[in-house]
């Protein structure tokens, strides 16, 4: 009987280790340079919890298809698909009395941007080079999405990491980062223009259900 036990638990744990692993994702949508700066990238692949790899979930708010909505409690961002469906990402986002909420629209796409700090940043996070290049040592990782509100820039980003490790927390300067294949594949979907809704720590519950298939490779 015990030996049945453990034969039982062995592969219980091994089925669990399996529901672990993270989801395979497609580099359809990668550049010559992507491959070139990804391939090398000058950190360490980071495991990402199961809750925050790329899925396809139901979703039930109202925004329109090709809407972001972020919710900044649950760590998620959701690009709103037709059909009631939407892809969630995992994210990292602002940490308390940096974090922020409202509306904005998509004002400018780049790939590999520069990082040019701000004048806050330097004043919280101590000394700061003026600018650095963009590539895979950036912060701003391989994509980033300018967030305008009333025509001006919020000086907020929905853009890569090259600290994917803290996919899930809440520790930037207020903008929402992604893993570089993440945002990557959001930034292919992604319209100019496009609705931001970016909801508060009390503002969340997107209401979508648990995963309901991992994406297509």
């Amino acid at each position: 009987m015990l030996l049945v036990r453990g034969v039982i638990f062995l592969l219980g744990g091994l089925l669990l280790a399996g529901c672990m692993q993270s989801v395979p994702v497609s580099d359809a949508n990668f550049t010559a340079r992507d491959k070139r700066q990804l391939a090398n990238a000058p950190y360490q692949q980071a495991w990402i919890a199961p809750d925050y790899q790329r899925q396809v979930v139901p979703y039930y708010r109202k925004e329109a298809p090709g809407s972001i909505v972020v919710d900044t409690a649950a760590r998620h961002v959701f690009y709103v698909m037709p059909g009631g469906k939407a892809v969630r990402y995992g994210a990292t986002v602002g940490e308390h009395g940096q974090d922020w909420s409202g509306v904005a629209t998509v004002g400018r796409k780049e790939e590999w941007p520069g990082w040019t700090p701000t004048a806050d940043e330097k004043r919280r996070l101590g000394p700061l080079p003026s600018h650095v290049e963009g590539g895979a040592h950036n912060p701003m990782g391989a994509r980033a999405l300018y967030l305008y509100a009333g025509g001006k820039d919020t000086l907020y980003r929905i853009h890569g990491t090259n600290q994917s490790e803290y996919i899930g927390q809440a520790i930037s300067s207020g903008c929402i980062r992604l893993t570089n294949e993440d945002v990557i594949d959001l930034y292919s979907r992604v319209k100019m223009g496009a609705i931001v809704v970016v909801l508060g720590p009390k503002q969340g519950d997107a209401r979508v259900a648990s995963a309901e298939s991992s994406l297509p490779n």
